[in-house]
């Protein structure tokens, strides 16, 4: 099944059959392939928020599927990117099969949070006036992998949420979280941290694992019953959000970030 949005972007929702199987028909259905050919340097970022299982965080498997396909495509080289929020991110790809993985696969990977970054600055914007960017991100073709997840805070954490992993902790962390500063003091300054940082660095392509969904929260709570069993590819982040919020049972109208990204960021209109 492909979703046709108002200004002809794509999101392929494809029925989970296998990651290599269901990534591949997806990132074909979006023309992912057109896309990758013309890169040097493709950055992969999953949600690794802790080092929990799948479905909390982006399973290494969806990630290796990824990218397998770009190397049908293009020669560029390739990295797997991560700033755990909650927690280590070196534990995290210890413990969640990203080390084996990376071996095998004979990629790089990157702790983000411990990386040099270079600082940038919009006085249109908001609160996020100023921002710092890990320096492997600049120039890169940036892949958002997210895990299909209700949040607490935010109502979703998709491919647009998944960016917040890219701030350096020693500059945004606090006491509870470790990009706590760019949640803000309320929901709606959340929200608009989000769109913010995303008009700073947003992704090239996404590809959400929406093959079980977390119902209420990113960290506990229930998982979608029955699993969502999908996976969803698109190269335009407001597109695929949209359609991930109703995935969940969401309109997406209803979703700050969503909803100011929508007509600046890409394009949420009748993509569901």
């Amino acid at each position: 099944m492909t979703v046709q949005a108002a200004t002809g972007v794509r999101v392929a929702v494809e029925e989970f059959s296998s990651y290599p199987d269901s990534v591949s028909r997806a990132l074909d259905k979006c023309n992912a392939g057109e896309l990758l050919a013309r890169q040097t340097r493709v950055v992969l970022k999953p949600n690794l928020v802790n080092h929990s299982p799948h479905p909390i965080t982006t399973p290494a498997a969806c990630v290796e599927a990824a990218i397998d396909y770009i190397r049908m495509h293009s020669t560029a080289h390739i990295i797997v990117a991560e700033g755990s929020g909650d927690g280590n991110t070196r534990r995290a790809f210890r413990e969640l099969g990203y080390d084996e993985m990376a071996a095998r696969k004979q990629v790089e990977l990157i702790d983000l949070d411990a990386e040099p970054w270079e600082q940038v600055s919009n006085p249109r914007m908001r609160f996020l006036k100023e921002f710092h960017i890990p320096k492997p991100l600049r120039g890169a073709f940036i892949v958002s992998i997210p895990v299909l997840k209700a949040h607490s805070m935010s109502k979703v954490t998709l491919a647009m949420k998944n960016m917040f992993g890219i701030a350096p902790a020693r500059l945004y962390g606090g006491s509870a979280y470790k990009k706590a500063q760019l949640h803000g003091e309320n929901n709606n300054q959340l929200q608009h941290y989000i769109f913010e940082l995303n008009q700073y660095c947003k992704p090239d392509l996404c590809l959400l694992d929406a093959t079980v969904g977390m119902a209420t929260a990113h960290l506990w709570g229930p998982q979608c019953d029955p699993p969502v069993n999908k996976i969803l590819a698109s190269a335009d982040p407001v597109a695929l959000d949209a359609k991930g919020a109703e995935l969940l049972g969401f309109d997406w109208r209803t979703i700050g970030h969503i909803q100011m990204a929508d007509g600046v960021l890409g394009h949420a209109q009748d993509v569901t």
